[in-house]
């Protein structure tokens, strides 16, 4: 399914396939999560598609992390098919090696006559911009100028140096935006995560939230979870939780109950067209939530299988194209995202700053 894009209406905006700079399937100019730190070994490599790009990522010998174009420049063959020294690549082909910066750094087949008059420091791989925080590589996708100047996604209440106390992750068969739709969706709990031990349809209620914008997203902004929650009280107390999204498709939670803290964050990376990756990387500072880390385990996985399968059948329908119908309040966050990855492309269009569609409003719904 392509991007689309909401029309007015007094209750309901139906929403159709859009085409050009207003719909574009991937959002460039921004970071995107890889893997967590921990499946990059020092001295290893390996490959992945990153919106439909070959990307090399590998671990020099002293643990920094870099990524490059996973095709080598002389016949096209994946660099991924050779080996890897912990410092540098070198093409399975021919020989030809590669630094962290994607320089050349030996052609094997040159003379010592040829290897004075060519300059193989000038033949490049292109270099992808890493980031490592919170035990999480991100690439940046883009123009690398700027990597610099847009933050990396951040995990709330916890320091860049901490690493997740557990991690899930997931292939969904689906195009990204359907991902992020329904993931975000706040009403499919009772249907989708129907079970006695989580929430059944009798559980339903109303709810009120203030959201608010934040960066490249919004901010459902602190509150006390819905008491149907079963999850927040396994970890005891009275809490807090704040969630915020973010472009591109970026989901992190912060729970406070009393001096502890829990986080999570949700990442949705685009593979291929058609598949996306969903990384959960869940952080705490609860000794008794480690004790309960198999039960967490179990509901992660749970959840993420039950959103997976239904987005899986939503294909059957969605591959007829038809046209979509997004109520308020219930899919308003659907229709921000929208509206957010409009607006990034525009800015970028017209050389202008982000300026983000969404307005601070209460969103009510039943859940």
């Amino acid at each position: 399914m392509t991007e689309t894009t909401a029309l007015s209406a007094p209750e309901t905006a139906e929403i159709r396939p859009a085409r050009g700079i207003d719909a574009p399937v991937w959002l460039r100019d921004l970071w995107y999560l890889a893997l967590p730190s921990r499946e990059l070994k020092a001295g290893a490599m390996l490959a992945k598609s990153l919106l439909g790009e070959p990307v090399l990522l590998a671990r020099e010998a002293g643990g920094t992390a870099f990524a490059l174009r996973d095709i080598c420049p002389h016949r096209g063959i994946p660099l991924s098919c050779g080996r890897f020294d912990g410092s540098d690549v070198e093409c399975c082909y021919h020989g030809w090696r590669f630094d962290k910066t994607g320089t050349c750094t030996a052609i094997p087949a040159l003379t010592a006559e040829q290897g004075e008059t060519i300059r193989i420091d000038r033949i490049k791989v292109r270099r992808y911009p890493l980031a490592e925080k919170h035990g999480l590589i991100w690439v940046f996708i883009g123009d690398e100028r700027l990597a610099e100047t847009t933050p990396v996604p951040d995990v709330p209440g916890f320091e860049t140096g901490a690493r997740p106390s557990h991690v899930e992750k997931m292939i969904f068969p689906c195009p990204l935006d359907d991902a992020v739709v329904g993931l975000m969706d706040p009403a499919h709990g009772p249907y989708v995560h129907r079970s006695w031990w989580w929430r059944t349809k009798a559980s339903m209620h109303e709810k009120a939230k203030q959201f608010a914008p934040s960066f490249l997203g919004f901010t459902m902004v602190r509150h006390a979870p819905s008491k149907n929650s079963f999850a927040y009280r396994l970890l005891g107390g009275k809490p807090e939780t704040e969630i915020s999204f973010r472009l591109p498709g970026i989901r992190t939670e912060e729970i406070n109950v009393g001096k502890h803290r829990f986080a999570g964050l949700t990442a949705i990376t685009p593979l291929t067209a058609n598949s996306c990756e969903i990384t959960q990387a869940m952080y705490w500072t609860m000794p008794w939530v480690t004790a309960l880390k198999p039960v967490l385990r179990h509901f992660a996985r749970t959840f993420l299988k039950q959103d997976g399968d239904i987005v899986t059948m939503q294909q059957a329908g969605l591959a007829h194209g038809p046209s979509l119908m997004l109520l308020e309040d219930a899919d308003t966050q659907a229709k921000w995202y929208y509206l957010l990855k409009k607006e990034f492309a525009k800015a970028k269009a017209e050389g202008r700053e982000f300026q983000n569609p969404v307005k601070a409003r209460v969103l009510r719904w039943r859940s």
